[in-house]
């Protein structure tokens, strides 16, 4: 497989980012099943002592109501644990999400930004952006044209036999013709990917995102980019 592009890794700004923890939701999930069976034991401790004791409660129904006792202390259990395991999740999916701040990440879609940079030894001012595609089944050509706002195409790039997977790409802002350099700014791309003949309705562009901080709370982790909020599973790969 060619890639007519260097890969290259962007340097994103880095934010100071807040978090928070959950440590007492075991505890009370435990808590939560030890007052279960305390009330139900309660109400069957006082239904004995309230029974006709010339009808006194019947062995089986006694043993059905010790059945179920068993049974809602068993899915409580299961209850607290799964809520424990969720808890645990969520904060490691904060921990690996706050790794993340300073860092470029490739999300869905089809902006470019072109941007200058100077190089402090020499000088010298560069243009360079970094975008992506992902593709989920394997094509034999890729296409990617790069369109300015006026929606004309300044340059294309082919990815040849690109097997499953992301692809990140960059663009020093050199135009089709090899000679011409676009100025920075913001840009858009299509990608079309063909395999048999057929074109692939599968392969997505990916723009690149600055994460700068990270957000916790009942919506569980979002990522806060130059782009907006993604969540971690709409990351496709950290640069």
């Amino acid at each position: 497989m060619t890639i007519s592009g260097v890969i290259d890794t962007p340097v994103a700004a880095t934010v100071n980012s807040t978090t928070s923890t959950t440590s007492t939701s075991s505890t009370s999930s435990t808590d939560d099943v030890q007052a279960d069976q305390d009330k139900f034991m309660k109400l069957l401790v006082t239904q004995l002592q309230n029974q006709d004791p010339l009808n006194p409660m019947d062995n089986a129904a006694m043993t059905s109501q010790l059945a179920q006792l068993s049974t809602v202390t068993g899915i409580n259990k299961v209850n607290a644990t799964l809520q424990s395991m969720q808890a645990d999740q969520a904060a490691a999916q904060s921990s690996s999400a706050i790794n993340l701040i300073g860092k470029g990440v490739l999300v869905s879609g089809s902006g470019i930004q072109l941007a200058s940079n100077t190089d402090s030894t020499t000088g010298k001012t560069s243009t360079t952006s970094v975008f992506g595609v992902d593709l989920a089944s394997a094509a034999q050509n890729v296409s990617i044209a790069i369109q300015d706002a006026n929606g004309r195409t300044v340059r294309t790039m082919t990815l040849n036999n690109p097997d499953v997977g992301t692809y990140p790409l960059t663009w020093d802002g050199t135009e089709d013709d090899g000679s011409t350099k676009a100025p920075a700014g913001k840009y858009t791309f299509t990608v079309t990917a063909t395999s048999g003949g057929s074109k692939l309705t599968d392969a997505t562009p990916l723009q690149l995102a600055a994460v700068a901080s990270v957000s916790t709370g009942s919506g569980g982790t979002k990522l806060n980019t130059s782009l907006g909020q993604f969540t971690m599973s709409d990351v496709k790969e950290v640069l």
